[in-house]
Parts: structure tokens; C-alpha cells; sequence
């Protein structure tokens, strides 16, 4: 039996989500047992001309629709929606199955005999899109012409020998063994043979299926002057066919699975897969390879910087950019995170939050553990408060702790940034979500909205909030005004400095997730510069494609008075001028000033103000020993 083993990793290009059951199906049945997951792909494309940026929106429709995939995954089977743009769909394809490490990639195909009922192509070639992937493609291809085969007893394969044949017999006995069928291997040989030549075709047919199928099996040799006749006729007794790519070198090169298959697929009355291995590439293709490499390599590079940023940019913007409400089935999140063995912790930060924190502990609980078991556990960590707000946060439910209490034999800083650090080793899930609380009207949206992409993009590593933010003057809520330090800080020196990081709509949302591996890597900036340092560092760490955003609509939150503003701002330029400084590895200043001067004025009297606002930087969790040492004793109760 030969050892090759079935695909890990399959690949199906989506266009229409309604007619992707059978797709699905026959996917999940080609799949390596226990190991394997499906991706369902989804392409939009952007017109030459327009930023790609402007399939945003697009994008989101798309991963709604791709929803409708799961309806049809049997139980057990992983699949994972996922939404690329793109110029091109068959560009967009082979990018995707190189990115996801695709084994196979399987597609529904129309047809070419003029447009019909089942939307059939009009073309020498099964698709344009098909055959552009195929000539790129760095995995197997499996093509199937869909006439609903739900019930699979008798499974046809011709085959004549040779690498694709060999594939379609692996596959073919993946589904048998799935839906209990037997696998009918059918040799043609020419009309009056002699009997000894006859008997030494069916011995070699015999000795390939012993090699190649283990579930049940019928050689079946046949005398035929018409090839194409005598399969379609075997044809009519099989609920499917599965058949290797058969193209001769005579044939035109746009016939890239052969005129014979794709004649039976378009014949056949039940349905037809049509496989075809990815070509081995050989020493003159290495050769061919390195002489394109070393001619194009300098244009490569002006390319690259010219357009490399901006580009992918535009192209992260519209891929990785959702909508809270994609997310809302809170049952499926959960299943989701039980499927992937995965746990959630919730942290709060506090200071002085009496007024906001009681509704927001007893609605998370309320939505998240009791209604969906969708967190593990809620974390609120004080940074020592002078109201009520520990009282109210533990009568609501959660457990609550201060953050100078915790690694005490490190010290303690001032600032929210100490507290999340400090709150990676007072909690245990695989991913950490934290949501501020000076929140009015808080919806566990500010939840769900950032955990959802983690759970349903395995790429994704990091995901930030952003929200209209109306600010309260005097009394009154006006729509637009928040974000101030954003619009005129951050968002400039982002733009001059990091353009990767330039698609955040709010890069300092206090709204964001992470898995824990890259959380524990990354340093902590004790103060207002912690967000705007997770996003540096963790782009360093995975990438912008590990970054995501959710826009989680609206958030109304207690308002900074503009001395606030500026001091945060002031922390926000040290931090990204630190960060730039280690990039570039040049020291930009002599010395960068630590304290900020204030101006006051009141009756007969000026003064200056001289606060020290420096942000001290925490070092990532992982180098703590005590932190290692917790965690090596969690994860071997949890038996990890």
C-alpha cells in the first residue's frame, strides 16, 4: 500500500457559497484523519487603478457569505473561512494556497459548452481562472464538475498509470473508505487482443490497486475502440468518477488536464473529479528559476520600496479590517474555541471606576459565562483606587487584584501599561482580551468584537478595537470630537514613521486581544505609551498580516481635560522616538528629555510646572523566571 499520505491542508476557492456543499463534502472526505483542516477562500477583486483598500467593505460581505460554508462541514472536520484581495482571482488563489501550505486545492467547475443551466464557461479550457492557477500552483489540483452526489456507492477511475492516476486512485479510495463504497478501477485495451495480453493487463491493474486502495475494489479490464464511449458507458453504473489529468505533449498547452477528462466531465450524468499533481521541478527549471531571479532582481528591489508598503498596506486594510457583528453567534465562538483547545481570560483595568465597573463585570458574566461559555475567566486589576471600585467589581463576580501587589519583588509603577503587564501573570488563557472601563452603556461587543477574529483566523495574533468616539461638553454628547490625541499625535508620527502601521483607525483603542505567545514576547511600555508600543513591537514580532482591527461601532467613555491630552502625548512621542531610535540603531538625540513643563497662572502669579512623565518599560513576561515557573505548573495540570 503506497505511504503517501492525504492532505493536511485543503484549499476551496468559494464563488458562490450556495452551491459549496458538495465541494465541502468531498473536501472533507480527501482530508489526512484528525490532522487535516479546510479552508474555504473567498477573492475579491479591485480593479487596476483603484486601491485595494477599497474592497474593505467588500470583504466583509464576503466573510458573511463565506459563513454559510460551515452549514456544510461534517462534524468534526476544521474549516476556516478566509477573505483575500486581489487584482486577479487565480493570483489570489495561488498566493493563498502558498500562504496556508496547501496540499490540494479543489475547485467546482461550470463547464465549457456554452452557457446552460448549471452556468456553464464558455472556453477551450476548463476555466481561464483554473488554468492560470494550475500552471502556478504549488500544490495537487482536484477539479470537480458537480452534479450533487450525495449518495456514493461505485466509484469509477480510469486509469492508464502514471502520477495523476496514481492521485485519483489515492483520493478515490479516501472516499470510498468515507462513504463505505467500492472503488471500480477500469483499464481500457484495444479491440481483439490476444488473451495472454489481456491477462497480463488485468494482473497489472490488480498489483496498482493492491498498491494504491485499501478499501474494496474491482479491477475492470475492457476492450474499446472509442476510449471516450467506453468510460461515459462505465460511467452511467458509478454515482461518481474520479480520473487523473491525461494531456499529451501534442495536445495545445491551454488543455492543461487533457481532452479526454475534461470530455467525461462534461458528459458524465453523475460527478467528476479530475486530478492533477503539482509538475516536480526539475534542474533546467532551477536554472530558469535563478537566470529570471539575477535579470529582474534590481527592478525587484526599486519595486519593493517604492510600492511595497503602501501596497500591502491597502491590501491589509481591506482583508483584515471586521465588523463586530460578524462575530455575534457567540455559540459558534465558543465552539470554535473549544475545537481549537483554546481559554480566554478577560482583564479589566481600573483607577477609581465605581461608576461604570459594577454594569460592566455583571454583563460580561452574564453574556459571556453564563449565557455562552465563552470566558474562562475576568480579571479586574486596580491600580489602588481610592473609591469603591474593587468592592463593586468582587460583589459583581470577578476576582479582582492590585496591580502593585503582584510581583511586588519588581516594584511598582504608576500607569495602566504596569497594570497589564502585571495582569499576564495573574491570568492563564491561551488569549487575553483587554477592554477599558470608564465605559458608559457597555456592551460585551468590546469583547467578542476583538476575540472573534483570533478564533476564526488562526493567522491572526493581535486585533484592535476602533469606534466613533463622541466626547460630553458641558453636559452635552457631540458625535466626533474624541480622538483627539490620535488625530493630532499618533496618527502623524505613525504615517512619517511606521506607514506599515498606518491602516490602524484608532491605534490607541484601549479595546484589544492577543494570544498569549505573542503577548509574553512583547515589552510593556508602565504608561500612556502601551498601546502604541504593542503596535510597533508586535508588527515586528509577526508582521502586519498578524495584525487585525474590528470596528466595534461606538464608545462613550469619560473625557480627558487637554493638560491630560498633552502629557499623554508627550509619553506617546518618547516612546515611538525610543522605538525608532533601536529600528534605525542610531541614536537620533544626545539626551531625550524626561520632563515636561507645565505653565501656570493665576491671581498675580506665573510659574512653570516641571513633571517627570516618563514611561518606564517593562521587559516581556517570558524573561521572568516566576512567570515561566507558573506557567510550566498550569500547563502541566491542564495536561499541555
Amino acid at each position: 500500500m503506497s505511504s503517501q499520505p492525504l492532505p493536511a491542508r485543503i484549499l476551496i476557492p468559494v464563488a458562490n457559497p450556495g452551491n459549496a456543499e458538495e465541494l465541502v463534502r468531498l473536501g472533507a472526505a480527501l482530508l489526512e484523519p484528525r490532522t487535516g483542516e479546510l479552508t474555504a477562500l473567498g477573492i475579491v477583486e479591485v480593479p487596476e487603478g483603484m486601491p485595494l483598500s477599497e474592497g474593505a467593505t467588500r470583504a466583509r460581505h464576503a466573510r458573511r457569505l463565506l459563513q454559510k460554508v460551515l452549514d456544510y462541514v461534517p462534524e468534526g472536520i476544521v474549516v476556516h473561512p478566509l477573505v483575500r484581495i486581489g487584482r486577479h482571482t487565480a493570483a489570489g488563489i495561488v498566493e493563498a494556497a502558498a500562504e496556508q501550505e496547501a496540499d490540494l486545492v479543489i475547485f467546482g467547475w461550470g463547464g465549457k459548452s456554452g452557457p446552460g443551466r448549471d452556468g456553464a464557461i464558455t472556453g477551450s479550457a476548463i476555466s481561464p481562472t483554473i488554468d492560470e492557477v494550475v500552471r502556478e500552483a504549488p500544490c495537487d489540483i482536484a477539479v470537480i464538475k458537480q452534479r450533487g452526489a450525495t449518495e456514493v456507492r461505485r466509484i469509477l477511475v480510469p486509469v492508464r498509470g502514471g502520477p495523476h492516476a496514481e492521485l485519483a486512485l489515492r483520493f478515490a479510495d479516501a472516499l470510498a473508505r468515507r462513504h463505505g463504497a467500492v472503488v471500480v478501477a477500469l483499464h481500457l485495451v484495444p479491440v481483439g487482443v490476444t488473451e495472454a495480453v489481456r491477462a497480463q493487463a488485468e494482473r497489472a491493474l490488480t498489483a496498482f490497486l493492491r498498491l494504491h486502495v485499501t478499501a474494496q475494489s474491482v479491477p475492470l479490464v475492457r476492450e474499446s475502440r472509442n476510449v471516450r464511449a467506453a468510460i461515459l458507458r462505465e460511467a452511467e453504473q458509478a454515482d461518481l468518477v474520479v480520473m487523473g489529468a491525461s494531456a499529451p505533449p501534442g495536445e495545445p498547452a491551454a488543455t492543461l488536464f487533457g481532452s479526454l477528462p475534461e470530455a467525461i466531465a462534461q458528459r458524465a450524468k453523475c460527478s467528476v473529479i479530475v486530478v492533477k499533481t503539482r509538475e516536480p521541478i526539475g534542474r533546467q527549471t532551477f536554472e530558469s528559476l535563478a537566470a529570471r531571479a539575477e535579470t529582474l532582481a534590481a527592478a525587484d528591489r526599486l519595486a519593493e520600496e517604492s510600492r511595497a508598503v503602501p501596497a500591502r498596506v491597502d491590501r491589509w486594510f481591506a482583508e483584515a479590517n471586521f465588523h463586530h457583528s460578524e462575530f455575534g453567534d457567540l455559540a459558534r465562538l465558543a465552539a470554535l474555541k473549544v475545537q481549537q483547545g483554546l481559554t480566554v481570560s478577560l482583564v479589566l483595568p481600573t483607577l477609581n471606576e465605581a461608576e461604570t465597573i459594577g454594569p460592566i463585570v455583571t454583563r460580561a458574566i452574564r453574556e459571556l459565562r453564563e449565557k455562552v461559555p465563552l470566558l474562562d475567566e475576568i480579571l479586574v486589576i486596580d491600580s489602588a483606587s481610592n473609591d469603591a471600585t474593587r468592592e463593586i467589581a468582587e460583589a459583581a463576580g470577578a476576582r479582582v487584584v492590585q496591580h502593585p501587589d503582584v510581583l511586588d519583588q519588581y516594584g511598582s509603577f504608576v500607569g495602566k501599561g504596569e497594570a497589564l503587564w502585571k495582569s499576564l501573570y495573574e491570568t492563564s488563557g491561551d488569549i487575553v482580551v483587554w477592554a477599558d472601563t470608564d465605559v458608559r452603556g457597555w456592551h460585551h461587543r468590546m469583547v467578542y468584537g476583538t476575540l472573534g477574529p483570533l478564533l476564526v483566523e488562526p493567522r491572526l495574533q493581535y486585533v484592535k478595537g476602533y469606534y466613533q468616539r463622541p466626547i460630553v461638553e458641558g453636559g452635552v454628547l457631540t458625535e466626533g470630537g474624541g480622538g483627539r490625541v490620535t488625530e493630532l499625535v499618533a496618527r502623524p508620527l505613525i504615517n512619517l514613521f511606521f506607514p506599515e502601521l498606518s491602516g490602524f483607525i484608532q491605534p490607541l483603542a484601549g479595546e484589544y486581544a492577543g494570544r498569549r505567545t505573542l503577548l509574553e514576547q512583547l515589552p510593556f511600555f508602565t504608561g500612556y505609551a502601551v498601546e502604541i508600543g504593542h503596535l510597533i513591537d508586535a508588527s515586528e514580532k509577526v508582521g502586519l498580516d498578524g495584525l487585525g482591527q474590528v470596528d466595534l461601532e461606538r464608545r462613550v467613555h469619560r473625557n480627558q481635560q487637554l493638560e491630560g491630552l498633552s502629557k499623554m502625548s508627550f509619553v506617546i512621542l518618547q516612546a515611538v522616538m525610543k522605538r525608532l531610535e533601536e529600528r534605525r540603531r542610531a541614536r537620533l538625540f544626545a539626551e531625550m528629555g524626561s520632563t515636561m513643563k507645565l505653565p501656570r497662572s493665576g491671581r498675580g502669579r506665573l510659574s512653570l510646572e516641571v513633571q517627570e512623565l516618563a514611561d518606564h518599560e517593562r521587559p516581556p513576561m517570558i524573561r521572568i523566571p516566576e512567570y515561566l515557573e507558573r506557567r510550566r505548573t498550569f500547563l502541566e495540570g491542564r495536561g499541555g
